[in-house]
């Protein structure tokens, strides 16, 4: 891992003028646990011990702060080694009554000035964070008091005049408003996910249905989201309860569906299920009145705590990490004017957000609730939660034949490239949205060698059900490219009548889609609408931060380095050298680095030589020298044709003698296989339904005459996201993004997180922190909208 990045035009701000010396920050957990809280605390003490602050654990949440004593300790460097990949919190959390009453908050802020600490960052949910603004808001009168009392001198009062605070927000139920994603929430659908995956093969052997209740008393989210990822057949949340009729029209979905060859159903309930009129749906109602009405073999499972446990995913881990880097800057960065803030996620980007505006918007969907006002609290929830809830109403409820529009376009899908998971949810979604916006839809087997081979038949709505779990590429996939095959491929499309075509891969994907626009010059059968969606786990695809499938391998990657970590445990000191994926691309070790708590990661698009091996090497030794007992270094398989995974290896090995121990490890085709996560498949789902309604639009504009006939570039389309939104980018412009030798964007925004991964190693470092959050405001409800570039 080189030291500077290459020199460029500097416009950057960097944190080195960010000083914490003087500065004393504590951290604490409160209200429910969730999984990636200790990945938060342990980037806020990095982070922080990094810049020159002292740093505090508050065990036991807010019952530490007013009890004091040991449960107020300063953190080292190493007391957050080994806690990124352990789920729950290891400070303790509790549901605190005191902290709620005056004098509580006295002894607490007592215990804080004894100590000097006037830089607090809370985790919790947004009970935990309203009492923290409130604690605030009391300060200077609480200082006063205990001025009073004389028990703290007019010094202390003056040392400690101002409390800063940052929240992080930790709930697994995704029900805080101003963030896409809270801490915790990705964790908690994959335990669920794994549960319904477990729960489908038993209920296929015997046709049943299965009634799942999830968490979730105020939010429907994880209902939702999962509901989506599994390709459930109903679901029940609070923000949108069913029609008086509800009853009738499930059992009649439930019996077609049955009647469809579906030999099981799986009904998803959200803890906070309510009908219109305020009446709890229980999944005991519903298991009885299946069982009346249809006579079905049906059974109930409650999730319950199960959805808290287990280890933290990669997306969580690099969430809460992220997070706690963003935490400690924004605490640098306050005035005595500054209002409390959280830092919080909006699509791919940081930002800051008031405190008091997010908690208030959160109890305003509450109020909606409270009053009917379903419409209403659905927006408020965000866009994220919106465009769930319509992809869930597009896919789900299949409108009988002779409801549908009639289109008379031919819409075909292929996947190209290497399978990534993922691309099985896109297909499925593609395909019902097709079916549902009134087209034909046609499924090509085997990428472009299929296509030119003619292997296209038509798809029907149940030839894709079930296909949302399924790793791999059920449509088959080739890396064949249409170059030398265009006349053949122009043919076929001309024989099946083909007016759109969505292409689902990787890099090849994209190459192919560029061919085929270029070559409309000379074939009139290319002058159709086209879309790409970037399917691949190496993460290389221009035009967008993230492809299907790269969460995915991300996953596996991370779910292997703990393993790999922990079967050192008790044994000596060791080292691991692992090898990961990806091409020339170096987002897999990166992004695995950071979620693993690697301590140094090559990649090719950061140059290093023998000199930053040498120091590598030293830093690992001096760490090893402490109570540190493992170290972890990922190599990307491209990054250095000369330096391989097994000199790196040998290298440690003979310079680390009498320190520690080496292993290395080639994780391979691992990372391309699984059931794919939650993330992927609802991500790939909604980009999937996105790329279709856009076909469907592009193809009514360009239906002139009798056929469908276009040339403008904007009509051969990559679906990407960026930052913050969904964006429809023209192939034809992403060509100059694009560095084809290498098959990877010229710009790609993970390499900022590079730092941030040096930090948490312990290496000095530059860190830009022009791109982190500023002060932002909360959106408020806004009239429905339908851009282009809608967030996900």
């Amino acid at each position: 891992m080189s030291g500077a990045p290459p020199k460029r035009q500097d416009t950057r701000k960097f944190f080195e003028n960010l000083s914490g010396a003087g500065k004393c920050i504590a951290v604490l957990t409160s209200g429910g646990d969730a999984q990636g809280m200790n990945a938060a605390v342990r980037a806020v003490v990095r982070m922080g011990i990094y810049v020159g602050a002292k740093v505090y654990f508050i065990h036991e949440g807010y019952q530490g702060m007013v009890d004091g004593g040991e449960n107020i300790k300063e953190a080292t460097w190493e007391s957050v080694s080994s806690m990124l990949q352990v789920g729950g919190t290891v400070i303790g959390s509790a549901r605190c009554k005191d902290f709620r009453t005056h004098e509580g908050r006295l002894k607490a802020a007592q215990n804080l000035v004894q100590r000097g600490i006037t830089n607090l960052c809370v985790i919790g949910g947004d009970g935990s964070l309203t009492g923290a603004n409130l604690f605030r808001e009391e300060w200077s009168g609480l200082l006063e008091e205990l001025q009073t009392q004389g028990l703290i001198d007019n010094e202390a009062v003056l040392a400690n005049s101002v409390l800063h605070i940052v929240g992080m927000v930790g709930s697994i139920d995704n029900d805080f408003c101003g963030t896409d994603m809270t801490i915790g929430t990705d964790s908690a659908l994959h335990r669920i996910i794994e549960v319904i995956d477990a729960i489908m093969t038993t209920a296929q052997s015997h046709q049943r249905t299965f009634v799942l209740e999830v968490m979730g008393r105020h939010c429907g989210y994880l209902a939702l989201v999962s509901a989506l990822a599994c390709g459930a057949d109903w679901v029940f949340i609070p923000e949108m309860p069913p029609e008086d009729d509800w009853e009738d029209n499930m059992c009649q979905k439930l019996s077609e569906n049955r009647a469809d060859k579906k030999r099981l159903n799986i009904i998803i309930v959200a803890e906070g299920a309510i009908d219109s009129r305020n009446k709890a749906i229980t999944p005991d109602y519903i298991k009885d009145l299946v069982v009346r009405c249809l006579g079905f073999d049906t059974r109930v499972t409650i999730l319950g705590h199960v959805q808290r446990g287990g280890t933290p995913s990669a997306f969580d881990r690099i969430l809460a990490s992220r997070m706690g880097v963003e935490a400690v800057l924004a605490l640098l960065e306050a005035s005595a004017t500054t209002p409390a803030c959280v830092v919080s996620l909006v699509g791919n980007q940081a930002v800051r957000l008031p405190l008091m505006e997010c908690v208030l918007m959160t109890q305003e969907v509450q109020k909606a609730m409270d009053e009917k006002k379903f419409e209403e609290a659905v927006r408020l929830r965000g866009r994220s939660f919106e465009n769930n809830l319509s992809t869930y109403r597009l896919l789900s409820y299949r409108t009988p034949d002779s409801e549908l529009p009639i289109s008379s376009f031919n819409v075909a899908v292929l996947n190209v490239g290497a399978p990534a998971a993922g691309m099985n949810a896109a297909v499925r979604a593609a395909v019902r949205v097709g079916i549902t916006e009134g087209h034909k839809m046609f499924a090509i087997n085997d990428g472009f060698e299929g296509f030119y081979k003619g292997q296209i038949k038509e798809i029907k709505w149940g030839d894709v059900g079930g296909w949302t779990g399924q790793g791999g590429s059920l449509l088959g996939t080739k890396r064949t490219l249409p170059g030398k095959y265009m006349d053949k491929i122009a043919e076929q499309i001309k024989i099946h009548n083909i007016n759109a075509l969505l292409v689902i891969g990787g890099f090849e994907a994209f190459e192919s889609l560029l061919k085929l626009f270029e070559a409309r010059l000379h074939h009139e059968e290319f002058c159709i609408p086209m879309c790409m969606l970037p399917a691949t786990i190496s993460n290389n695809v221009p035009g967008t931060d993230l492809t299907i499938g790269a969460d995915t391998a991300l996953n596996a990657i991370v779910e292997t380095c703990d393993r790999i970590k922990q079967s050192a445990s008790g044994t000596k000191r060791r080292v691991f050298i692992i090898e990961t994926m990806g091409g020339y691309c170096g987002y897999l070790a990166t992004v695995g680095g950071l979620a693993s708590g690697a301590d140094t990661v090559y990649i090719y698009e950061e140059p290093f030589d023998i000199r930053d091996l040498q120091a590598n090497v030293e830093h690992l030794t001096q760490k090893m020298k402490t109570t540190i007992q493992r170290g972890l270094v990922l190599r990307n398989e491209n990054s250095n044709e000369n330096y391989t995974t097994d000199f790196i290896y040998q290298l440690y090995t003979e310079e680390g003698k009498g320190v520690f121990d080496c292993r290395k490890n080639i994780l391979g085709h691992m990372q391309q296989g699984g059931a794919p996560s939650p993330f992927d498949r609802n991500f790939g789902t909604k980009v999937a339904a996105k790329a279709v309604q856009w076909i469907s639009r592009t193809l009514k504009d360009s239906y002139k005459g009798g056929r469908v006939f276009t040339n403008s570039e904007d009509t051969a389309c990559l679906l990407g996201m960026r930052r913050r939104a969904m964006v429809f980018q023209p192939v034809s412009q992403l060509k100059d993004e694009t560095d084809f030798v290498h098959r990877i964007p010229k710009e790609q925004w993970w390499l900022k997180l590079r730092p941030l991964m040096k930090i948490l190693a312990k290496y000095k470092t530059s860190y830009d922190v022009s791109d982190s959050g500023q002060l932002e405001h909360v959106t408020r409800v806004r009239p429905k909208e339908s851009k282009p570039s809608e967030n996900i």
